[in-house]
């Protein structure tokens, strides 16, 4: 019987032992990238990609490397700085390209993916592009001088060469960081710069849900959006083994700055959009909350669903303590009276937008500070937001309406009183009002 049990704790121990090694051989290693591959490191990020396991994690020191890089497995792409490590993809269809599509059968979901520290300029399409991946983190990069493919003049824009899937890139060239078919991602950190417009999250490819854009810079992009939620029609040569699921739904857009975007061409670019491009499409559930959105070309915040197609959502939206100031108007069949903090427009013939709230924004500077047109139905629900613009606080420009009780209209006597914001249209509800600013977070 003893020897029984001592044989019982021997193999348990070579057991503990085998298991140990196998821990050992599959832990993950770390490459190395130089300029010249000294020191046993690539030369080439790409080709570190190539030789890397899935779980590995390539280091790149500083330097300037000439590549696309794609990256079909998970792995941690780590540059060093992105003040000194650069990829330069002058001529190249991207900088950094996290292909999710593409897999080879049998197909497995690419996650777990992490690109941080780099520049990455001079594309022709994307900085950095993302499809039908999950667990993705994109941080502290520089992303500028991207979209160099886009062709503004004459109109309309166009993006020659740009891959058939990307269907509704005719004035962005995919903007410097995009983001299709992607879930549970995370994008933070980055500086986004000088490309046509900054990020991008799509259904080009599936469904773009449940990921996070926080504490990113996106200035001075000039022919779109600062940050852009935009439900698109689907790759037509989708992959069979990705289903073919849609919407950009239940992302959080927050702590960003969006400034100077969408100012180069009349009407380009709001600081942050959510768009609706055709039928069965949906932009919804988002939460844009605590962002800096300043002196764009369209508003702001800018909703717009332009299309008479069945089964369209753009619906359930919030809008949370931003700071909105000197924006554009809205255009075309959404134009505005004149510079405006929120637009919320649907097309008369299209289904109307409900669920939007608008709740406890600072909003200054602009000529209309909420402007509504949701259609029959519709409904905007606008509440505890200092209005400042001083001219019109809520200027209700369709047949929906707006339900603006609780405000700060600039002084204490309410809406249209002197010094204060006006309402504009009907169906407005504006009583009661606060007497005093409400406390902002």
């Amino acid at each position: 019987m003893k020897t029984r049990t001592w044989s019982c704790v021997l193999l348990m121990a070579a057991g503990a032992t085998l298991i140990a090694g196998n821990i050992q051989s599959a832990a993950a290693d770390t490459l190395c990238v130089n300029p010249g591959g000294k020191s046993g490191c690539f030369a080439k990020i790409g080709d570190a990609v190539t030789a890397a396991m899935a779980g590995d994690t390539i280091q790149v020191a500083p330097g300037t490397y000439a590549e696309d890089v794609v990256i079909g497995k998970s792995l941690s792409l780590i540059g060093a700085n992105s003040a000194n490590t650069t990829i330069n993809a002058t001529g190249k269809g991207n900088g950094i390209y996290i292909d999710g599509r593409d897999a080879k059968p049998p197909f497995s979901p690419l996650s777990e993916v992490v690109v941080t520290g780099f520049t990455v300029q001079n594309t022709n399409f994307e900085g950095i592009l993302v499809t039908n991946a999950s667990s993705v983190t994109i941080s502290d990069n520089r992303v500028v001088s991207n979209n160099l493919a886009l062709v503004v003049t004459p109109p309309p824009a166009k993006c020659p060469g740009i891959p058939g899937f990307e269907t509704s890139e005719d004035f962005d060239c995919g903007e410097g960081i995009h983001l299709s078919g992607v879930d549970h991602s995370t994008v933070s950190g980055n500086l986004i710069e000088n490309n046509a417009g900054e990020i991008l999250l799509s259904d080009d490819t599936g469904a773009t849900h449940d990921n996070l854009i926080i504490g990113n810079i996106a200035q001075n992009n000039p022919f779109d959006c600062g940050i852009t939620l935009a439900s698109h029609p689907l790759d037509p040569n989708l992959p069979p083994e990705i289903p073919p699921t849609r919407g950009v739904d239940n992302n959080t857009i927050s702590g960003n700055q969006s400034s100077g975007n969408g100012v180069a061409v009349f009407g380009a670019g709001a600081g942050v959009g959510l768009f609706v491009a055709g039928g069965g499409l949906e932009t919804a559930g988002n939460v844009v909350i605590d962002n800096q959105l300043t002196n764009n070309g369209l508003p702001g915040v800018a909703f717009h669903l332009h299309t008479p197609f069945a089964g369209q959502n753009l619906n359930n939206n919030l809008i949370a303590d931003n700071t909105i100031s000197g924006n554009g108007a809205d255009t075309e069949d959404a134009k505005t009276p004149g510079p405006t903090g929120i637009n919320v427009f649907t097309n008369a013939h299209a289904a109307p937008i409900t669920g939007t709230v608008i709740v406890q924004n600072i909003i200054k500077n602009e000529q209309v500070d909420i402007a509504a047109n949701t259609g029959t139905g519709g409904l905007v629900d606008a509440h505890l937001n200092n209005l400042l613009g001083k001219a019109t606080g809520v200027d209700n420009l369709g047949t929906g309406t707006v339900n603006a009780t609780v405000n700060w209209w600039g002084c204490s006597k309410g809406p249209g009183a002197s010094g204060c914001a006006s309402v504009v249209g009907k169906g407005v509800t504006s009583t009661p009002w606060l007497t005093a600013p409400t406390a902002q977070p």
